[in-house]
């Protein structure tokens, strides 16, 4: 909800959980793909979210791979609320080894 997570004052789906769930989508979608050890890294994510949802109805998202270009990968996103879009754009990832991505932590 918008009003808890600090991005609205009203209590409506919020603009960072749609977007969360898109990128959640783009990550899933590639997953069965990776080599072991391998994970997917958002890099950007460039969206609109063009309809308000109630708290509590079903949000679907999608991610449809776009381009793949070595370690990067870019999608087009999209999120539903009851078949009606509510959200578009674009998101990025890279292809990361897990452990060595994790030992970069500052």
């Amino acid at each position: 909800m918008a009003l808890h997570v600090g991005s609205g004052d009203l209590p409506v789906f919020a603009t960072p959980a749609m977007m969360a769930l898109m990128e959640n989508a783009a990550m899933t979608a590639v997953a069965p793909y990776l080599e072991a050890g391998q994970t997917t890294v958002g890099g950007h994510i460039a969206t609109s979210h063009l309809a308000p949802s109630p708290v509590g109805a079903t949000i679907e998202a999608e991610a449809v791979v776009t381009a793949v270009e070595g370690r990067k990968i870019e999608f087009a996103v999209e999120a539903r609320c009851e078949g009606k879009v509510i959200g578009s754009g674009t998101h990025l990832r890279f292809v990361v080894d897990a452990a060595k991505f994790m030992s970069k932590l500052l």
